[in-house]
């Protein structure tokens, strides 16, 4: 059983996965962005694939933690995604997740054409790290107590 990641955008939707004992999140595809119903399909294939238990979505916010636009954009297919499969999602703050991908990237030396191509799938795998760091975190101090 695995926990998917997803860093929903306009264009794309970055992915990644957990190992099965939830320690790291890897990044898994790009899924181009074409209509909900595609989309959906494929998530519903890698939730399949995976033995997925639940997913992470990243929730855009301002700054000041606020749910802009973009934010209420993603709760709407969130909710299309919760109709169309039967797994649990959490949202996750995703504010400078796509920035610290960014950097990773530029300080490994990857060209910026080749970026583009992964820092959806980058964003998603900060995401779905900070998420089982947090997690991990939560359930340590409960077993001191």
């Amino acid at each position: 059983m695995r926990i998917l990641g997803l860093d929903i955008g306009e264009k794309r939707i970055g992915v990644a996965i957990s190992d099965e004992l939830y320690f790291s999140a890897n990044g898994l595809d790009v899924i181009e962005r074409k209509n909900n119903g595609e989309d959906i399909n494929k998530i519903a294939e890698i939730v399949s694939r995976y033995n997925v238990v639940k997913i992470v979505v990243g929730l855009p916010k301002n700054m000041d933690g606020s749910v802009g636009p973009s934010g209420e954009e993603v709760k709407k297919y969130v909710n299309k995604l919760q109709n169309a499969l039967e797994v649990e999602v959490d949202f996750w703050d995703e504010r400078l997740s796509t920035v610290a991908a960014e950097k990773t990237l530029i300080e490994a030396d990857i060209s910026r054409k080749k970026r583009k191509k992964v820092i959806d799938k980058m964003a998603a795998v900060f995401i779905l790290q900070n998420y089982l760091d947090f997690k991990s975190k939560v359930d340590s101090r409960k077993e001191l107590l």
